[in-house]
């Protein structure tokens, strides 16, 4: 016979409790019948019932980080964190990354493929409205993914298609992908933030000019590198979509975000500076979330500007970086260790029997040598606006690479303007990525060559040629043993430093709930804090 204590029972009433099948008058009658008082159970109730069901209403004021004049609406040319989060709350995707993650619907409600993963097959929901109430079809979908496709695009997700050969209709809600070769990792790469669905035009090109999309709110305006204000979508297709407008307040500087938190000018910020988390966290009425995550630093060094054409100049680089005093300095322990390839600890496959590059700056000072110096000068541009703490890390690098005899100047470069101005510009530059959900997306994204987000133009046939055929492999330890030798190679004759892969800290009042996992693909909850959150009644 089974058995249940009183813990188990109450569990049991808790979830009950949130899932709404049982009223607050029977909670308080199976509390009590458990051995509680009628105290003790409405405490429960409040604590962990009441406030940990949603309900609507409110609007959520965020104040995020990396917002730029020169921000577009162009889901192929969203390049700054402000844009991502706009995307996810105005705007659908095929796919979600789950709180868990795991590969959730969107859009598609369901997917599958052709044995060898050539053909795809998304069915999407009957139930999706464009927030102009137009319902989303398939040919939308078509319109969308072709906008990425075609030739010409300047999409930064054309390579992530690359494979595609064909996309088409079955009726309204059925999407055919076709490849030119197996793609195992589709459903999760078509989740790429770029890749959002916008309406058809009646040519059948996407019409991302409008703003329309079908995320649950709508743009109401918009000022790039000021804000947007949006407000519910009620033929919103997906759960939540809890509060009743969303104010998205533009603050790059970290300090003007956490006064605008502390003094309730805002609900919730991105990007909290982990140099005061500490004493951000004994202030009453804040939660901060804290979530090691694929977020990572680099430090790319254009493969044709001298004297980084030389790989023993890339070499000293990456030995001339103390990289767990930079976790312990500069990120008070938030971050986990980088060893100069581009899959975190939170990616399948990671490989894990690959030795940590340490800081040697004897091994540094022999690569100047093979590369017949005794010293050289660089600029390294950095701004805080990418990480709180950015510009305090490029002077802590050039303090450690100078026992190498390399001379780093820091520029610290404007707010505004850095992703247009600075990356792919600039010699050698500070960055920051969002996490991304296999090794695929992230190396065809950068380091593939001919990308057009390569951050250093450096190219290998032999990761090319590996990353072509990871793509198709339906092995999972061919496919591993794959993304080992790419990682070796980015490790070793690659041209960016990768030191480490950052925690998302964020915080938010108390008074703004959400479930108990959070989503550690983008913050604020995968960038769906927007979808998923709501204000405490």
């Amino acid at each position: 016979m089974t058995t249940f204590n009183d813990n188990t029972v109450r569990d049991r009433i808790i979830s009950a409790g949130r899932a709404r099948k049982i009223s607050r008058r029977s909670f308080m009658g199976h509390a009590c019948a458990t051995g509680l008082t009628a105290t003790a159970a409405s405490t429960l109730w409040t604590s962990q019932v009441a406030a940990s069901t949603p309900s609507r209403g409110g609007t959520f004021r965020v104040g995020v980080h990396d917002a730029n004049t020169s921000d577009i609406l162009d889901p192929g040319l969203y390049n700054s964190y402000f844009t991502v989060q706009l995307s996810h709350a105005s705007r659908s995707y095929i796919t979600a990354i789950n709180p868990d993650g795991t590969l959730g619907p969107d859009l598609a409600e369901s997917w599958s493929a052709s044995p060898d993963a050539t053909v795809w097959t998304f069915e999407l929901s009957k139930n999706a409205t464009f927030h102009d109430g137009r319902p989303v079809t398939s040919r939308d979908a078509i319109a969308s993914l072709r906008h990425h496709m075609r030739e010409g695009s300047s999409s930064v997700a054309k390579p992530l298609l690359a494979s595609v050969k064909d996309v088409r209709a079955d009726g309204d809600h059925t999407l055919i992908v076709e490849l030119n070769e197996g793609l195992a990792d589709l459903p999760y790469i078509i989740n790429e933030y770029h890749i959002a669905i916008v309406p058809a035009d009646a040519d059948g090109n996407a019409d991302w000019q409008s703003g329309i999309g079908s995320g649950p709110y709508k743009i109401d305006s918009w000022e790039p590198g000021i804000g947007a204000s949006l407000t519910r979508h009620e033929g919103w297709h997906g759960e939540g979509g809890w509060f009743d407008a969303v104010e998205l307040i533009a603050i790059n500087d970290p300090n003007a975000r956490q006064t605008a938190l502390l003094s309730n000018d805002v609900d919730a910020v991105s990007s909290v500076d982990v140099k005061t988390l500490r004493l951000l966290s004994r202030r009453p009425g804040i939660e901060i979330i804290n979530l090691p995550s694929g977020s990572t630093v680099t430090l790319p060094m254009i493969a044709s500007s001298a004297p980084f054409e030389n790989n023993h100049i890339r070499m000293a680089m990456k030995h001339a970086i103390d990289r767990e005093e930079m976790i312990e300095k500069i990120l008070f322990g938030t971050a986990t260790l980088g060893n100069d390839f581009h899959i975190s600890p939170n990616m399948p496959y990671y490989p894990t029997d690959i030795s940590q590059r340490p800081y040697d700056p004897d091994k540094a000072k022999w690569h100047l040598k093979e590369a017949g110096l005794d010293s050289f000068d660089t600029n390294l541009s950095a701004s805080d606006s990418l990480m709180s703490g950015a510009v305090d890390f490029a002077t802590l690098y050039a303090e450690q690479a100078r026992s190498a005899g390399i001379n780093i100047k820091v520029v610290r470069e404007p707010n505004d303007g850095y992703w247009s101005d600075v990356w792919q510009k600039k010699p050698f530059v500070f960055a920051k990525w969002g996490a991304r959900p296999t090794p695929d997306s992230i190396f065809s994204l950068i380091y593939e060559s001919g990308s057009s987000w390569t951050e250093t133009f450096w190219s290998h046939e032999r990761f090319d040629s590996l990353l072509r055929q990871a793509k198709g492999e339906l092995d999972d330890a061919t496919r591993s043993e794959m993304y080992r030798e790419m990682a070796i190679i980015s490790r070793d004759e690659g041209s960016t430093v990768i030191p480490m892969f950052t925690n998302y800290v964020y915080a938010m009042r108390d008074s703004v709930a959400h479930h108990d996992i959070v989503s550690n693909s983008w913050e604020l909850d995968g960038a769906r804090a927007y979808q998923r959150w709501w204000f405490k009644s």
